[in-house]
This record gives C-alpha cells, sequence and structure tokens, in this order.
C-alpha cells in the first residue's frame, strides 16, 4: 500500500495540497469573504432604552413644572399685557419685539444689569476666598473644632434665606444692632448709601453661600494623596505656594464646577436684596435683574416688560449653564 493507505504513514503530497486553504491571488480561487457583524439581540437594543424609561417620570414632571411656565413667559414678552388685559378690560395685542426694543431702549436696565453683573462676581469671589481659605484650615485643625465649624457652616447653610436676611438686618438695625454698638458707629444706617446697603447684602451672601464652597473643596482637598503635600513641605514651599502650584491645579475641575454654580445662584439673587433694601433701596439705587423684573411685573403692571427682562436672565443663565455642562463633560473625561 503507498503512503496514503498505510496506517500512520506520512501524508502525500496530494494530501497537504488538499488541506492547504487557497491563498489570495494565487489562483487558488477567491478569498473567504469577510466575517459578518453579528447584529445585537432584542434585549439589548432595548436596553439602550432603559435609562429613558427610568427617567420618564420626571422628566414629566420637570416638563409640566418648567417648560409649560417658561412658553408662558416667553408669549406674555411678546404682547401687550398691562392691568387692562390681566382684568379683562381690554384684548391683549401682539408686539412681536417691541417690549424687548423698548427694554433695550431704557438706561435704567443697562444700569441694573451692569449692576447686577459687578455685585454677583463680588459675591461669587468672596464666597470662593472664603470657602478656599476654612477649607484649607478645616485640614489643618483638630477634630473637635472642625467639626464645630462644620456644624456652624451647615446651620448657616440650612437657614432659609428670608430668615437670614431678617437677621441681618437686625444685627446691623441702626438703633437696636449690636454691630453699631461694638463698632462705635452710632446710628450710621447700612440700608442707606448704595455702596453700604450692597456691602451688607453681600456679607449676607457670603455668610449663607460660603458653606457650599467649603465643604466641596475640603472634601476635594482630602482626596489628594497625601505624599504630595508632604513632598511639597519637604522641599520648603509654604503654605501658599503649596495651595497655589499643588492645591489648586489638582483641585481645579472642583473649583470650576462651584464657580459657575455660584455664578448662577448669584447672579439671581432676589430674597436678600428685597428683604434688606425694601425692594431696592432708596429710588432703586440697589436693583438687580430679579427685583427690577418684579417691580415692573407687579409694582408697575407691565407684565410683559417684566416678562422680557425674565426672559433675558433665562438667556444668561442658560448660556452659563452650558458653558458648566460643557466643562464638566470635559473632566470627566479627563478623569
Amino acid at each position: 500500500m503507498g503512503p496514503r493507505g498505510r496506517p500512520g504513514g506520512r501524508p502525500g503530497p496530494a494530501t497537504c495540497r488538499e488541506k492547504t486553504p487557497p491563498r489570495g491571488g494565487g489562483g487558488g480561487g477567491p478569498p473567504p469573504p469577510p466575517p459578518r457583524r453579528r447584529r445585537p439581540a432584542p434585549s439589548a437594543r432595548r436596553s439602550g432604552w432603559t435609562p429613558w424609561l427610568y427617567l420618564l417620570p420626571a422628566l414629566v414632571l420637570l416638563g409640566g413644572l418648567l417648560v409649560y411656565p417658561i412658553y408662558q413667559l416667553g408669549l406674555i414678552s411678546f404682547l401687550e399685557y398691562t392691568q387692562a388685559q390681566v382684568s379683562g378690560g381690554e384684548p391683549a395685542t401682539f408686539q412681536g419685539f417691541g417690549n424687548y426694543a423698548t427694554l433695550f431702549g431704557d438706561g435704567q436696565f443697562w444700569q441694573v444689569l451692569l449692576a447686577t453683573v459687578v455685585f454677583a462676581a463680588a459675591c461669587v469671589l468672596a464666597t470662593l476666598l472664603a470657602g478656599c481659605a476654612l477649607a484649607v484650615l478645616l485640614t489643618r485643625i483638630r477634630a473637635v473644632p472642625r467639626l464645630a465649624l462644620m456644624l456652624a457652616a451647615l446651620g448657616a447653610w440650612a437657614t432659609p434665606a428670608i430668615t437670614g436676611s431678617t437677621v441681618w438686618v437686625f444685627l446691623f438695625d441702626p438703633d437696636f444692632g449690636p454691630v453699631n454698638r461694638v463698632l462705635g458707629l452710632g446710628d450710621f444706617s447700612w440700608t442707606y448709601g448704595r455702596y453700604s446697603a450692597f456691602a451688607l447684602v453681600l456679607l449676607e451672601v457670603l455668610w449663607c453661600s460660603f458653606p457650599f464652597v467649603m465643604v466641596t473643596v475640603y472634601a476635594g482637598i482630602r482626596a489628594i494623596p497625601a505624599e504630595v503635600l508632604e513632598a511639597a513641605a519637604l522641599d520648603g514651599a509654604s503654605q501658599w505656594r503649596i495651595w497655589r502650584s499643588v492645591m489648586a491645579p489638582m483641585l481645579r475641575p472642583i473649583l470650576v464646577v462651584v464657580t459657575i454654580q455660584s455664578i448662577i445662584w448669584d447672579f439671581k439673587i432676589f430674597t436678600q436684596i428685597y428683604v434688606m433694601t425694601n425692594g431696592g433701596g432708596i429710588a432703586g439705587q440697589n436693583l438687580v435683574l430679579n427685583v427690577y423684573a418684579y417691580q415692573k411685573a407687579f409694582a408697575s403692571s407691565q407684565y410683559s416688560l417684566g416678562s422680557a427682562i425674565g426672559v433675558v436672565m433665562l438667556v444668561i443663565l442658560l448660556a452659563v449653564t452650558l458653558v458648566h455642562l460643557r466643562l464638566t463633560r470635559r473632566q470627566g473625561e479627563e478623569l
């Protein structure tokens, strides 16, 4: 028997040729087709909609609470809507961008917008400085003082804005407030002057806002490896240099988030200004956009102008929110 019929014998050349797969370009036949991609199973395709199904009740609730009021706000801003239209004495007429033209042509609007931007920037800067400084202090003190400071800060943070504003007005009252007596200011009125009133409101905003920055930055500092800070201290770096060159770059994502969050909160401030300056100060010297819109809409019954101011604020805050989301997503990708 030949090699092919011999049990356990070597395969002959014909056998090798039969078992060798043909190679493309060698005349041995067409190349094998590429492997087909498997379609995902129906269950795998349906799983992409699962998160949205869980979010659907919340989206419906938020849509009812936000979408319809925003629609009404935008609609009224394009109409002539005063007390006559509210009472039904006259029909509402379409004005187009007439209310916005009136608003942008009013010099007081630009003064209030500038005051709002400057005041919000001062509040954000003061809040960040105080919050970061106290966060670093929390890492340097013992457990008992740290707990006392944390409880005091969280108490200030949890206090309602109207309650805190009323307490601060009493503390700085020219007749009965203890602050003027301690400082020897006599009957000095903090709410009479424009800048002193803004400074008083800034202190109250700082008092109720710094705990958020302090707690958030403190949590970020605790997440920094201790070896990094010890190495910087052994190299002879001061506390300010350690913060500026080591902590701040590592805490940049957290600092960006708390900064933008503080901008959103302080730009739309209403309660503190309205309560502490009695509706915007003498002759409207302490007006901000939210209080200005309230006065236009309810004090002057110009609901269309008040709605137009609300739309302008909505656009500004929406732009800040989009920047916030973009930076948050970018930092998430970096982490």
